[in-house]
């Protein structure tokens, strides 16, 4: 099992991409800390974890905009004896104000996709070093690279934040045994906070862009963030892998 005996810390774990890393590493034999602002979704992703085999699963309510949140956090983790995966997954869709023009909309794009990354990161770095190193994966997103239509240009921003972090923090914590690495979605299944790219016209004109025709899942992003955080990669860091069926490609 990849990842038994391991602490592995995910955002946004409740749901999504979030919720089938969980499973995934629950079942690899981590012990997984499952953290989100969704706190009625907490029991029935907590039995899900220990039905896949993963021991000692927690639940913690965190706004990863909140420093003093990732400080109860790091708190906890430092008691318990430290953290060797982190999966920074939390985020809000770029579709869920239609005002692209919106200032609100770009300020809070911001805080949680990119500043919760900066935040998740700066945390976990000091658990990780005890344990002499670690693993961090980044959620990043294609729009990181290209321009889409109904996008607000605050989500193109921070995910290009998290790219240009994710290089950046793979130099600043090599010597420490840490890598960082992360992975862009294409087009998934509509997050909780999507409008646009819920529209099924929307979607289907995206989906006549990609070269494999089809939408992604979950599950297979999933898969690129047990690898990129496994053992498995451990000569891979400072790399944005792409999980767009081929978007990227055109």
């Amino acid at each position: 099992m990849r990842f038994k005996d391991k602490t592995v810390v995910i955002t946004g774990a409740a749901s999504g991409m979030g919720r089938s890393a969980a499973l995934g590493f629950a079942r690899e034999g981590a012990a997984v800390v499952a953290c989100d602002l969704l706190e009625d979704e907490a029991a029935s992703l907590l039995a899900e974890l220990d039905a896949a085999g993963g021991g000692g699963a927690r639940f913690v309510r965190l706004d990863v905009a909140r420093e003093e949140d990732w400080e109860v956090l790091a708190r906890m983790l430092r008691d318990s004896g430290g953290l060797d995966v982190l999966f920074n997954n939390a985020g809000i869709s770029g579709t869920f104000d239609p005002d692209l023009s919106s200032t609100r909309a770009w300020e809070r794009l911001l805080d949680v996709n990119a500043k919760g990354v900066f935040l998740g990161m700066k945390h976990a770095v000091p658990l990780m070093r005890p344990r002499g190193g670690g693993a961090i994966v980044n959620m990043s997103s294609i729009s990181a690279s290209v321009g889409q239509h109904r996008v607000h240009m605050g989500y193109s921003a921070s995910k290009a934040a998290v790219q240009a972090m994710t290089r950046a923090a793979a130099v600043h914590y090599a010597e420490d045994g840490i890598r960082v690495n992360a992975v862009a979605p294409g087009l998934l299944p509509p997050m909780r906070t999507s409008r646009g790219s819920a529209d099924p016209v929307w979607r289907e004109k995206q989906i006549d862009a990609v070269p494999l025709k089809r939408a992604g899942h979950v599950e297979e992003v999933a898969t690129a963030v047990l690898f990129l955080a496994s053992d498995e990669a451990s000569y891979i860091t400072g790399v944005e892998l792409a999980v767009d069926g081929g978007f990227l490609s055109l």
